[in-house]
């Protein structure tokens, strides 16, 4: 990052920043870079992420937008779908929260796969942390709701 060249200074800037603000929970979309050590210990189970492919299958480090949906069409899956999980030191490895299957109908191209999961990317966040905040068992919504 152009304001904290340091892997560790820019850990300490994201904490420090999200601190400051009073962030209970971190909602990651389209963050291309491993959040540091830090951050994920002072917001452990409290970072969540979407991913535009059903994880584990097509996530990893360079899988993002319309990288996902070439794998997707290139694989020749009949499926696919979105996934909410958490974030942890990895790419797109933590746990599941909640996945959506979408399928692949014949004719589909990158863009047309790409808009019908965008689509209904924005609704699945909204409704999981809508249904995240009735269980008061989970850290990051227990901290939502103080």
């Amino acid at each position: 990052c152009a304001t904290h060249p340091e892997p560790d200074a820019l850990d300490a800037g994201i904490t420090g920043a999200l601190q400051e603000a009073g962030v209970d929970l971190v909602v990651s979309a389209g963050y291309m870079k491993k959040l540091g050590p830090r951050t994920l210990e002072t917001f452990r189970g409290r970072i969540v992420n979407i991913h535009p492919s059903l994880l584990p299958r097509h996530g990893g480090q360079g899988m993002y937008g319309e990288r996902v949906h070439q794998a997707v069409l290139d694989s020749g899956d009949t499926e696919t779908g979105i996934t909410v999980h958490y974030v942890d030191a990895d790419y797109d490895t933590g746990p599941i929260i909640t996945q959506v299957r979408v399928p692949v109908v014949p004719g589909d191209t990158v863009q047309t796969l790409s808009r019908r999961i965008l689509e209904l990317e924005h609704r699945l966040i909204v409704d999981t942390l809508g249904e995240l905040s009735k269980n008061d068992k989970n850290p990051a919504i227990r901290a939502l709701n103080s």
